[in-house]
Order: C-alpha cells, then sequence, then structure tokens
C-alpha cells in the first residue's frame, strides 16, 4: 500500500530507493549513450499516443470553450477520441497489470515496489477513467441536446479530465523511469523482446 507521498496524485517522481538502475540509466542518456530497443521503444510510442491523446482532448474541449468549434460539431469529434482513449489505456494497463509487471518484478526485486506501486497507480487511474467516462457521458448529452446545463458539465467534465491527466501524466513518466533502465540493464530479449 503506498503512503501520501507516493500517492500518485501527490509525487513528483519515483522515491529514491527505486531509482538505483535510473542512476546508472539516465532519461537523458536513452538513444545517445544506451540505445533503446524495440520493446522500450514500444512502450515509450504508446506512452506518447496517450500523451499526445491527452493534448488533443483538452485542445478540443479549448475549441469548444473558446468558440472555434460549435457544439455539434465538437460532440462528433468528441466521443469516438474519448472512447478510444479510454478503451486503449485500460486494455494497455491489463497487458502490464497481468503479463508484464509480474516478469519485470522477478527480474530485479529492488524494482518490485515500484511495479507493484504502478499496479496500484492503474487501480486509482481505473476509478479516474471511471469518473471521467460518467462525466463526458453528462457533458455529451447535453452537448448533444442543447442543454442550458453544458457550460456546467463541460466544466465538470475538464476538472475529472484535469485530474485524470495529471495523474496519467505522472504515471507514465514513473513507469517509464523504472522500465526503460530495466530493459537496458537487462537486455530485452529476457523479456521477450529483440
Amino acid at each position: 500500500m503506498t503512503d501520501n507521498a507516493t500517492a500518485l496524485l501527490n509525487r513528483d517522481g519515483l522515491p529514491d530507493d527505486l531509482k538505483v538502475l535510473y542512476a546508472r540509466y539516465p532519461r537523458a542518456d536513452w538513444n545517445s549513450v544506451h540505445t533503446i530497443g524495440e520493446l522500450g521503444a514500444f512502450w515509450i510510442s504508446r506512452h506518447d499516443m496517450f500523451r499526445d491523446f491527452g493534448r488533443l482532448l483538452r485542445g478540443g474541449l479549448d475549441d469548444l470553450r473558446e468558440e472555434r468549434v460549435t457544439a455539434e460539431r465538437f460532440a462528433r469529434w468528441f466521443a469516438p477520441r474519448l472512447n478510444h482513449f479510454l478503451g486503449d489505456l485500460e486494455g494497455h494497463h491489463q497487458v502490464e497489470d497481468y503479463q508484464y509487471f509480474p516478469l519485470f518484478a522477478a527480474a530485479e526485486p529492488r524494482l518490485a515496489r515500484g511495479f507493484a506501486l504502478l499496479e496500484e497507480d492503474h487501480h486509482l487511474i481505473h476509478e479516474l477513467l471511471e469518473r471521467n467516462a460518467e462525466a463526458a457521458g453528462t457533458f455529451h448529452r447535453d452537448l448533444l441536446t442543447g442543454s442550458e446545463q453544458m457550460p456546467y458539465s463541460r466544466d465538470a467534465y475538464a476538472a475529472e479530465a484535469d485530474t485524470l491527466l495529471r495523474g496519467l501524466m505522472r504515471h507514465l513518466e514513473d513507469e517509464e523511469d523504472l522500465l526503460i533502465p530495466l530493459l537496458l540493464d537487462q537486455g530485452e530479449a529476457r523479456f521477450g523482446g529483440s
């Protein structure tokens, strides 16, 4: 169980005791001093996709707020993108929790607590995803019906989305800081990579 300092929405990075490999393989050296293989590159590309989707959704909401797009057009654009984002994120976390994190934790016992921390993050992110989807549903209905409540449901959704994205961005960075040094240290072949 995490303490308050390591809880996802409170921390500003991994605790020092989980940076044992990161000290040897800092982010600044990835792909300059140390070459990331296919598995690590794939992982980062998936994370970058989530970052890009987060920026895209946030930007779309700003466009609606600033009336650069109509409510009708935004509603058609918003729903499929949000559903794709939420569904992909949930699937990604399931693969990590059930396939990769146990494998990584067994490979480097000093990092086992870190992978348990990331799994706890997934539980909180799942709760945030559910809250986000519920707020998005209300907001989307208000958009489609032209409800006078739309500015309020939009702002409620925006608050949920900001919390989700803040936690997600922290999680993605921490996961990379734990995972990529492990892959660089032990080689990707051990984990099914090349």
